[in-house]
């Protein structure tokens, strides 16, 4: 099963570190040559929570892509300017070829409260991050794609999030229901070019989005200091496994999957990897 992306470039979004480098190093490991983007700076919303990824460990992630073999183009870009991300995009197309994959997965979380108690910054950043940036993504891959002819693969990170509400998140939850709706359309529009689009559901994933104090809060509201040892309750509860969160690698083996000519025909599809959380 070795291979499955050879002759095949993938452009990535937050690939800096967490679920996107493992995407990327997942992808890379199968034969694909990468386009990397991280903002590599914070953003204010996020930063009482936890810190954005930086441009060393965007320079991590080419690293390790590069020890697999393959070829690599890392460009500090933020989602939220359009003109930065096509600039990025063509950039990379220009030195590696045409894009087949684009897995669209640069996120934050910020802002753990009751959704009436959201300011307008903590809702517009999540927003414009997490759903305006995949539109984006798409748009800044989409022309390229028809025009080279050869089909291909749009991956959304969406969330079990984007099947149900949870209490706290509304506006992270209102983005990943919006994903999904962008993806069924683009998966209609994009089928005559054999160019798929789907979206993937995760349950809380082993990353510096959910390792942090602020969401440790959320299952621990009456510790002032609440720990991760307190929060596992919490998380294991939202499962149906026992098991507190996925890895990284979990969620790019759906990737991989999607991206891959296994997934030929699958097209407009939610494809949760959630240890059961969206049943439960």
């Amino acid at each position: 099963m070795q291979g499955r992306m050879t002759g095949k470039v993938a452009f990535i979004t937050g690939a800096a570190r967490g679920q996107g480098r493992s995407h990327a190093v997942r992808l890379a490991s199968e034969g694909a040559d990468i386009i990397a983007v991280d903002i590599c700076e914070d953003i204010r919303t996020v930063t009482p929570f936890y810190s954005l990824a930086t441009e060393d460990d965007l320079a991590e992630t080419a690293k390790e892509v590069k020890a697999l073999g393959r070829r690599v183009v890392a460009t500090k870009a933020d989602v939220r300017d359009f003109g930065a991300l096509q600039k990025a995009f063509d950039h990379g197309v220009a030195e590696l070829g045409p894009v087949h994959t684009v897995v669209a997965n640069a996120g934050i979380a910020t802002a753990f409260r009751q959704t009436w108690e959201l300011t307008a910054e903590e809702w517009r950043d999540m927003i414009d991050v997490n759903l305006t940036g995949v539109h984006h993504t798409a748009a800044a891959a989409i022309p390229s794609m028809i025009e080279a002819g050869n089909g291909g693969s749009i991956v959304f990170t969406s969330s079990i999030g984007g099947f149900k509400g949870v209490p706290n998140v509304g506006h992270y939850v209102a983005a990943k229901h919006g994903i999904v709706g962008l993806m069924r359309t683009l998966a209609n529009e994009l089928a005559p070019h054999h160019i798929r689009v789907n979206t993937v559901h995760p349950t809380n994933v082993n990353t510096t989005m959910i390792q942090n104090p602020g969401v440790y809060g959320l299952f621990a509201p009456d510790d002032p200091e609440p720990g991760q040892d307190k929060a596992i309750p919490g998380f294991l509860s939202m499962n149906s496994m026992p098991v507190p969160w996925v890895e990284p690698e979990d969620i790019s083996n759906a990737v991989l999957y999607l991206a891959s000519d296994e997934a030929r025909y699958v097209t407009g599809a939610t494809l949760p990897v959630d240890a059961g959380a969206y049943v439960k």
